[in-house]
Protein backbone atom coordinates (compact mmCIF):
# COMPACT_ATOMS: atom_id res chain seq x y z
CA UNK A 1 0.00 0.00 0.00
CA UNK A 2 1.30 3.44 -0.92
CA UNK A 3 1.60 5.93 1.88
CA UNK A 4 1.34 9.68 1.88
CA UNK A 5 4.15 11.85 3.23
CA UNK A 6 6.24 11.22 0.12
CA UNK A 7 9.68 12.76 -0.02
CA UNK A 8 9.55 15.82 -2.26
CA UNK A 9 11.64 15.44 -5.44
CA UNK A 10 13.72 18.34 -6.72
CA UNK A 11 11.34 19.04 -9.63
CA UNK A 12 8.25 19.48 -7.43
CA UNK A 13 7.48 23.19 -6.81
CA UNK A 14 7.72 23.99 -3.09
CA UNK A 15 4.31 25.68 -3.07
CA UNK A 16 2.52 22.53 -4.29
CA UNK A 17 0.98 20.08 -1.81
CA UNK A 18 2.14 16.66 -2.97
CA UNK A 19 0.07 14.77 -0.37
CA UNK A 20 -3.28 16.04 -1.67
CA UNK A 21 -4.45 14.58 -5.00
CA UNK A 22 -4.35 16.90 -8.00
CA UNK A 23 -6.43 16.15 -11.09
CA UNK A 24 -3.54 17.45 -13.23
CA UNK A 25 -1.23 14.85 -11.71
CA UNK A 26 -3.95 12.17 -11.93
CA UNK A 27 -4.08 12.84 -15.68
CA UNK A 28 -0.31 12.67 -15.78
CA UNK A 29 -0.43 9.24 -14.16
CA UNK A 30 -3.13 7.99 -16.54
CA UNK A 31 -1.12 8.94 -19.62
CA UNK A 32 2.03 7.24 -18.30
CA UNK A 33 3.77 10.32 -16.89
CA UNK A 34 6.11 10.43 -13.93
CA UNK A 35 5.07 13.73 -12.35
CA UNK A 36 2.61 12.31 -9.83
CA UNK A 37 2.61 11.04 -6.27
CA UNK A 38 1.02 8.25 -4.21
CA UNK A 39 -2.06 10.36 -3.41
CA UNK A 40 -2.61 11.03 -7.11
CA UNK A 41 -2.12 7.40 -8.07
CA UNK A 42 -4.55 6.23 -5.39
CA UNK A 43 -7.25 8.57 -6.70
CA UNK A 44 -6.50 7.57 -10.31
CA UNK A 45 -6.97 3.89 -9.51
CA UNK A 46 -10.21 4.61 -7.65
CA UNK A 47 -11.66 6.62 -10.54
CA UNK A 48 -10.54 4.03 -13.10
CA UNK A 49 -12.56 1.32 -11.34
CA UNK A 50 -15.74 3.06 -12.45
CA UNK A 51 -14.20 4.44 -15.65
CA UNK A 52 -12.10 1.58 -17.00
CA UNK A 53 -11.64 3.05 -20.49
CA UNK A 54 -10.58 6.47 -19.28
CA UNK A 55 -6.80 5.91 -18.90
CA UNK A 56 -6.52 4.29 -22.35
CA UNK A 57 -8.63 7.04 -23.89
CA UNK A 58 -6.44 9.77 -22.44
CA UNK A 59 -3.30 7.96 -23.61
CA UNK A 60 -4.79 7.77 -27.09
CA UNK A 61 -5.54 11.47 -26.93
CA UNK A 62 -1.94 12.29 -26.01
CA UNK A 63 -0.63 10.01 -28.76
CA UNK A 64 -2.91 11.76 -31.27
CA UNK A 65 -1.57 15.12 -30.14
CA UNK A 66 2.02 14.02 -30.66
CA UNK A 67 1.21 12.79 -34.18
CA UNK A 68 -0.62 16.02 -34.98
CA UNK A 69 2.32 18.16 -33.85
CA UNK A 70 4.74 16.11 -35.93
CA UNK A 71 2.51 16.41 -39.00
CA UNK A 72 2.12 20.17 -38.57
CA UNK A 73 5.85 20.57 -38.03
CA UNK A 74 6.36 18.77 -41.34
CA UNK A 75 4.04 21.35 -42.92
CA UNK A 76 6.23 24.17 -41.68
CA UNK A 77 4.41 25.34 -38.56
CA UNK A 78 6.80 26.44 -35.85
CA UNK A 79 4.45 28.04 -33.29
CA UNK A 80 2.05 26.20 -31.00
CA UNK A 81 -0.50 27.59 -28.55
CA UNK A 82 -1.83 24.76 -26.37
CA UNK A 83 -4.83 25.77 -24.23
CA UNK A 84 -5.87 23.34 -21.52
CA UNK A 85 -2.48 21.68 -21.68
CA UNK A 86 -2.24 20.04 -18.27
CA UNK A 87 1.27 19.33 -17.02
CA UNK A 88 3.71 19.71 -19.97
CA UNK A 89 5.72 16.65 -19.00
CA UNK A 90 7.77 14.34 -21.21
CA UNK A 91 6.46 13.73 -24.70
CA UNK A 92 4.36 16.87 -24.73
CA UNK A 93 4.08 19.46 -27.50
CA UNK A 94 7.40 21.21 -26.92
CA UNK A 95 9.35 17.93 -26.93
CA UNK A 96 7.85 16.91 -30.27
CA UNK A 97 8.00 20.35 -31.88
CA UNK A 98 11.57 21.11 -30.80
CA UNK A 99 12.74 17.65 -31.87
CA UNK A 100 11.34 18.38 -35.33
CA UNK A 101 12.60 21.97 -35.55
CA UNK A 102 14.78 23.50 -32.80
CA UNK A 103 13.46 26.98 -33.64
CA UNK A 104 9.87 26.06 -32.71
CA UNK A 105 8.09 27.90 -29.90
CA UNK A 106 5.37 26.62 -27.60
CA UNK A 107 3.03 28.35 -25.17
CA UNK A 108 1.01 26.26 -22.74
CA UNK A 109 -2.04 27.59 -20.90
CA UNK A 110 -4.01 25.84 -18.17
CA UNK A 111 -6.54 26.99 -15.59
CA UNK A 112 -5.22 24.58 -12.95
CA UNK A 113 -2.61 26.31 -10.74
CA UNK A 114 -1.04 22.96 -9.83
CA UNK A 115 -0.48 22.11 -13.51
CA UNK A 116 1.02 25.55 -14.09
CA UNK A 117 3.31 25.34 -11.07
CA UNK A 118 4.62 21.96 -12.17
CA UNK A 119 4.91 23.22 -15.73
CA UNK A 120 7.01 26.19 -14.75
CA UNK A 121 9.39 23.94 -12.86
CA UNK A 122 9.64 21.53 -15.79
CA UNK A 123 10.23 24.29 -18.34
CA UNK A 124 12.77 26.23 -16.28
CA UNK A 125 15.73 26.98 -18.52
CA UNK A 126 13.76 26.30 -21.71
CA UNK A 127 13.64 29.67 -23.54
CA UNK A 128 11.40 28.43 -26.36
CA UNK A 129 8.48 27.28 -24.22
CA UNK A 130 6.41 28.84 -21.46
CA UNK A 131 3.35 28.04 -19.37
CA UNK A 132 0.95 30.33 -17.57
CA UNK A 133 -2.44 30.19 -15.88
CA UNK A 134 -5.36 31.22 -18.03
CA UNK A 135 -9.07 30.65 -18.57
CA UNK A 136 -10.24 29.34 -21.96
CA UNK A 137 -13.23 31.70 -21.69
CA UNK A 138 -10.94 34.74 -21.43
CA UNK A 139 -9.37 34.68 -24.88
CA UNK A 140 -8.16 38.26 -24.85
CA UNK A 141 -6.20 37.69 -21.65
CA UNK A 142 -4.56 34.60 -23.13
CA UNK A 143 -3.76 36.14 -26.51
CA UNK A 144 -2.37 39.32 -24.93
CA UNK A 145 -0.42 37.61 -22.13
CA UNK A 146 3.24 38.49 -21.80
CA UNK A 147 4.44 34.96 -22.57
CA UNK A 148 2.13 34.66 -25.57
CA UNK A 149 3.36 37.91 -27.09
CA UNK A 150 6.97 37.07 -26.26
CA UNK A 151 6.94 33.72 -28.05
CA UNK A 152 4.15 33.83 -30.62
CA UNK A 153 4.23 35.98 -33.77
CA UNK A 154 0.63 36.13 -34.94
CA UNK A 155 1.81 37.41 -38.31
CA UNK A 156 3.06 33.87 -38.96
CA UNK A 157 1.12 30.55 -38.91
CA UNK A 158 0.20 29.26 -35.46
CA UNK A 159 -1.18 25.88 -34.42
CA UNK A 160 -3.98 26.38 -31.91
CA UNK A 161 -4.41 23.24 -29.81
CA UNK A 162 -7.66 22.56 -27.96
CA UNK A 163 -7.09 18.97 -26.90
CA UNK A 164 -9.66 17.40 -24.58
CA UNK A 165 -10.92 20.78 -23.39
CA UNK A 166 -13.97 21.76 -25.45
CA UNK A 167 -16.00 18.87 -24.06
CA UNK A 168 -16.14 20.87 -20.83
CA UNK A 169 -17.92 23.71 -22.69
CA UNK A 170 -21.72 23.23 -22.76
CA UNK A 171 -23.79 24.19 -25.79
CA UNK A 172 -25.19 27.14 -23.88
CA UNK A 173 -21.72 28.66 -23.74
CA UNK A 174 -21.48 28.57 -27.55
CA UNK A 175 -18.29 26.55 -28.13
CA UNK A 176 -18.04 27.65 -31.78
CA UNK A 177 -18.12 31.33 -30.80
CA UNK A 178 -15.45 30.57 -28.23
CA UNK A 179 -13.22 28.88 -30.82
CA UNK A 180 -13.71 31.84 -33.17
CA UNK A 181 -12.29 34.20 -30.57
CA UNK A 182 -8.97 32.44 -31.05
CA UNK A 183 -9.06 31.56 -34.74
CA UNK A 184 -10.28 34.80 -36.31
CA UNK A 185 -6.90 36.48 -35.89
CA UNK A 186 -4.85 33.56 -37.18
CA UNK A 187 -3.21 33.98 -40.57
CA UNK A 188 -3.74 31.53 -43.46
CA UNK A 189 -1.62 28.43 -43.04
CA UNK A 190 -2.42 28.29 -39.33
CA UNK A 191 -3.84 25.10 -37.86
CA UNK A 192 -6.57 24.07 -35.46
CA UNK A 193 -6.17 20.83 -33.50
CA UNK A 194 -9.16 19.53 -31.54
CA UNK A 195 -9.83 16.34 -29.64
CA UNK A 196 -13.12 15.82 -27.89
CA UNK A 197 -15.04 13.17 -25.97
CA UNK A 198 -17.59 11.58 -28.27
CA UNK A 199 -18.45 9.11 -30.98
CA UNK A 200 -19.61 9.08 -34.59
CA UNK A 201 -23.18 9.26 -33.35
CA UNK A 202 -24.28 10.08 -29.82
CA UNK A 203 -27.82 8.90 -28.96
CA UNK A 204 -30.20 11.09 -26.99
CA UNK A 205 -29.82 8.89 -23.95
CA UNK A 206 -26.20 9.06 -22.83
CA UNK A 207 -24.46 5.77 -23.67
CA UNK A 208 -22.88 3.76 -20.89
CA UNK A 209 -19.43 4.95 -21.97
CA UNK A 210 -20.54 8.56 -21.66
CA UNK A 211 -21.81 7.95 -18.15
CA UNK A 212 -18.40 6.52 -17.26
CA UNK A 213 -16.86 9.92 -17.95
CA UNK A 214 -19.48 11.96 -16.13
CA UNK A 215 -18.45 12.63 -12.58
CA UNK A 216 -14.97 11.19 -13.07
CA UNK A 217 -13.30 14.58 -13.09
CA UNK A 218 -15.94 17.00 -14.33
CA UNK A 219 -19.13 17.15 -16.36
CA UNK A 220 -18.29 16.09 -19.91
CA UNK A 221 -20.39 17.00 -22.96
CA UNK A 222 -20.27 14.32 -25.62
CA UNK A 223 -20.48 15.44 -29.25
CA UNK A 224 -20.63 13.52 -32.51
CA UNK A 225 -18.66 13.81 -35.76
CA UNK A 226 -20.95 16.43 -37.24
CA UNK A 227 -20.86 18.60 -34.13
CA UNK A 228 -17.09 18.39 -33.85
CA UNK A 229 -16.57 19.08 -37.57
CA UNK A 230 -18.69 22.23 -37.16
CA UNK A 231 -16.18 23.60 -34.65
CA UNK A 232 -13.56 23.74 -37.40
CA UNK A 233 -15.87 26.03 -39.39
CA UNK A 234 -13.86 27.75 -42.19
CA UNK A 235 -10.76 25.61 -41.67
CA UNK A 236 -10.05 22.75 -44.08
CA UNK A 237 -9.79 19.37 -42.39
CA UNK A 238 -6.78 17.26 -43.19
CA UNK A 239 -7.37 13.62 -44.09
CA UNK A 240 -8.88 11.53 -42.60
CA UNK A 241 -11.17 14.27 -41.26
CA UNK A 242 -12.90 13.86 -37.91
CA UNK A 243 -12.27 10.36 -36.62
CA UNK A 244 -11.63 8.65 -33.32
CA UNK A 245 -8.26 9.72 -31.95
CA UNK A 246 -6.47 6.37 -32.41
CA UNK A 247 -7.46 6.38 -36.11
CA UNK A 248 -6.04 9.82 -36.95
CA UNK A 249 -2.98 8.97 -39.03
CA UNK A 250 -1.72 6.10 -36.86
CA UNK A 251 1.92 5.18 -37.24
CA UNK A 252 2.96 1.80 -38.70
CA UNK A 253 3.84 0.43 -35.27
CA UNK A 254 0.53 1.50 -33.68
CA UNK A 255 -2.25 -0.93 -32.82
CA UNK A 256 -5.13 1.54 -32.57
CA UNK A 257 -8.24 0.71 -30.58
CA UNK A 258 -11.12 2.08 -32.69
CA UNK A 259 -13.59 1.87 -29.81
CA UNK A 260 -12.05 4.51 -27.55
CA UNK A 261 -14.48 7.39 -27.21
CA UNK A 262 -12.35 10.37 -28.21
CA UNK A 263 -12.85 12.16 -31.53
CA UNK A 264 -10.13 14.22 -33.17
CA UNK A 265 -9.34 16.38 -36.15
CA UNK A 266 -6.68 18.70 -37.55
CA UNK A 267 -7.41 21.50 -40.01
CA UNK A 268 -5.63 24.32 -41.79
CA UNK A 269 -6.81 27.87 -42.38
CA UNK A 270 -6.95 28.42 -46.14
CA UNK A 271 -5.87 31.55 -47.98
CA UNK A 272 -8.76 33.96 -48.44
Amino acid sequence: MERHGTERPAWAPPEVDIDTPSIARVYDYWIGGTHNFPADRALARKVAVGNPDLPATLKANRAFLRRAVRQLSDLGIRQFLDIGSGIPAEGNVHDVALAAHPDSKVVYVDIDPVAVAHGRALLAGQPRAAVFQGDLYKSREILDAVDTRRLIDFGQPVALILAAVLHFVPDGDEPLALVRQYTEGLVPGSALVISHAGAEEVPRAAPEAAEQYRGAVSEVIWRDNRELAALFEDFELLDPGVVRAPLWRPEPTDTPDPDLAMLSGVALKPAR
